[in-house]
């Protein structure tokens, strides 16, 4: 024999059913992390328009230094079009170029932003300049990438501020568009913030180009499982899977 339940007992169970799905939802948007429920932008669940196949057009910039660009950079905002909530945090970009086989590298370091033990991590991109009379645009290397991956210096002075998008193309996939906002110190004035935003393409949702905070940056925790695909893969799954694959 089984029990039954009168409707009285059905309707209450509804909306506790209806509760449990929208807690289910909430932990699956943003990964149940206990930071995200204390962060200023946690609560802003707004979704970005539907996802574009092909890059924007954008020049790179003009009379480019390229030298003059390299060295270490902080980046005090970021973009990047697979992501809602800022997650990063101590985001550190180093430039070096070879002259023997014209090779652009970028180290770079960060955390994420929830982490209570800080664990930096680090990797690497590597570009080649396809046309020395446009030194500002750059292609990726690495040979794990499907498509067009270009990256564009849209501006900078060289001595304080930067500014460099990232633009991926794939058959089938919608494009991965990133930019990087950099500065040599640790923070830029908001003047400078405001020219540099303007200079972005109308493609990219500035509403979702986050800070990147360089506070408490200094002997952080050393990984031992350093990702060096996290920046330039969508997704940080997608990354360390990825990663394992070319190592192999």
């Amino acid at each position: 024999v089984y029990p039954t339940m009168g409707r009285s007992g059905l309707l209450q169970l509804v909306p506790l059913a209806l509760l449990l799905i929208l807690q289910l939802v909430l932990v699956e948007v943003d990964g149940g992390s206990p930071w995200t429920k204390h962060n200023s932008n946690a609560h802003q669940t707004r979704r970005r328009s539907g996802p574009s196949q092909r890059c924007p057009k954008v020049k790179a910039i003009r009379n480019f230094d390229l030298e003059r660009m390299m060295g270490c950079w902080h980046v005090v905002q970021y973009y990047a079009s697979t992501e809602e909530l800022p997650e990063y945090a101590c985001m550190r970009s180093h430039f070096t170029f070879s002259k023997e086989d014209r090779h652009i590298t970028m180290n770079f370091s960060y955390i994420f932003a929830e982490d209570p033990l800080r664990e930096k991590l680090q990797g690497n991109i590597t570009w080649m300049i396809p046309k020395f009379e446009e030194p500002g645009h750059w292609k990726h290397t690495e040979d794990i990438y499907e498509g067009v991956y270009n990256t564009y210096v849209l501006d900078t002075d060289y001595d304080t501020w930067g500014l460099v998008m990232h633009c991926a193309e794939k058959k089938k996939h919608p494009r991965y568009l990133s930019a990087l906002l950099l500065s040599r110190k640790t923070e830029l004035a908001e003047n400078e913030i405001s020219f540099l935003r303007g200079k972005l393409p109308q493609d990219i949702d500035k509403s979702f180009m986050f800070d990147i905070g360089q506070g408490s940056c200094d002997n952080l925790m050393e990984s031992s499982q350093d990702d060096p695909l996290a920046y330039v893969i969508n997704g940080r799954q997608n990354a360390r899977e990825i990663f394992k694959l070319v190592n192999k």
